[in-house]
């Protein structure tokens, strides 16, 4: 029974002859032979990777358990006989493979491709991960405990990583976490891993004329994970300054700006969900009806990411001109005039669970050009 919940949740996620998973694989292990072979060195400790596999196998796990699409993969497996420890562990265990094998990987791809490290940093970046992706489907499934329970976990373990990753007790105390987890997921309710809908989301009061700036509100106001990601970005651009040292300011700005265009969520409004797509090229105009108020609300919050750079770097530098200002509202209106175009003419397709869609490459595209841009910036 264990094997056949498994493959039903796996076959979604890497296709029905693990297709999608010997692609992923092959390509990872290009990219690090790639690095590898380039010479490129870059000294890193071993708790800043740990640290690095343990937040982002937790990221991407917790993406893949709030996915809608998997709500609906489990309501099918709720119709047929099912004993409920059984579907709890076949259900992590294919998210934790697809979160491990397709996203941990990649990351540890390049960082040990970069870096040198032994055999005790890669058992330890490993499992990291793998308690990472453990903790979080228990934190998620106690969702009346999570914001007690998660938060003092996670700094237990960030202690952990950091006070004791020269000795040899960090490896006993993620195998410990690790067990107390398996032990909760043992007496969790298949149900609770669960997405229902919100049915006070679903009451909506009518309106005469469509408004794509009420639809933005209201799609912000129902994914929260897009609000943590605008704030975590404002939390980049505090400490961008910092890690930029004493650059001069011409050089490092528009750098700044270019980074600061990475925020994904706002970026992939129409590729995460077909039916707003169908729904805004039926509109009247349509481009002038949907993309320019996209365009500038993504402009907004691009535009606020960057103001806080520069108040950040006035504080800790100095030295921020009208020029400065206006080049920032220069980068954020063209970094999100490209986001829109992507969207509109290039939408991502194919994908099969939201988490695929967060860690595209396709991302990087803007972010790149705004960075090239950067540089031709600086030289003039």
């Amino acid at each position: 029974m264990m094997n056949m919940s498994f493959e039903a949740t796996a076959k979604k996620l890497f296709g029905v002859n693990y297709e999608r998973l010997a692609r992923t694989l092959f390509l990872e292990l290009v990219v690090f032979w790639a690095l590898r072979t380039a010479g490129f060195q870059v000294r890193i400790s071993p708790s800043i990777l740990y640290l690095m596999a343990s937040t982002f196998s937790a990221g991407v796990m917790w993406q893949a358990l709030s996915a809608r699409d998997n709500g609906t993969n489990m309501e099918n497996m709720f119709m047929l006989p099912f004993e409920g420890r059984t579907l709890v562990f076949s259900y992590v265990t294919a998210l934790g493979c697809y979160t491990l094998l397709t996203k941990t990987a990649g990351l540890l791809a390049v960082a040990l491709a970069v870096a040198p490290w032994n055999g005790a940093e890669v058992f330890g970046s490993v499992l990291c991960g793998i308690n990472a992706i453990l903790v979080s489907a228990c934190v998620y499934s106690r969702k009346r405990l999570r914001a007690a329970v998660g938060p003092l976990w996670a700094a237990a373990l960030l202690a952990a990583i950091f006070l004791l990753w020269k000795t040899a007790f960090l490896f006993p105390v993620l195998a410990v976490s690790c067990l107390a987890a398996i032990l909760l997921l043992s007496q969790t309710d298949a149900y609770t891993f669960h997405r229902r809908p919100d049915k006070s989301k679903g009451v909506v009061r009518s309106r005469r004329r469509y408004s794509v700036w009420r639809y933005l509100a209201r799609y912000l106001t129902a994914h929260k994970n897009y609000l943590v990601n605008t704030v975590a970005m404002w939390g980049v651009a505090c400490v961008l300054p910092v890690l930029f040292g004493q650059m001069e300011a011409r050089f490092v700005l528009p750098v700044g700006f270019g980074v600061l265009s990475l925020n994904t969520p706002i970026c992939i409004l129409l590729s995460c969900d077909p039916d707003l797509e169908q729904a805004a090229r039926f509109l009247p105009g349509q481009g002038k009806a949907f993309c320019i108020p996209y365009c500038l609300f993504i402009f907004m919050c691009n535009l606020a990411a960057d103001i806080i750079f520069l108040c950040s770097w006035q504080i800790q530098t100095g030295g921020i001109t009208p020029l400065n200002v206006l080049t920032a509202a220069v980068f954020a209106l063209l970094s999100a005039a490209g986001s829109v175009l992507l969207e509109w003419y290039c939408p991502v397709r194919g994908w099969k669970i939201e988490s695929d869609l967060w860690h595209h490459p396709r991302k990087y595209v803007v972010p790149v050009m705004m960075l090239l841009l950067a540089g031709l910036v600086s030289m003039f």
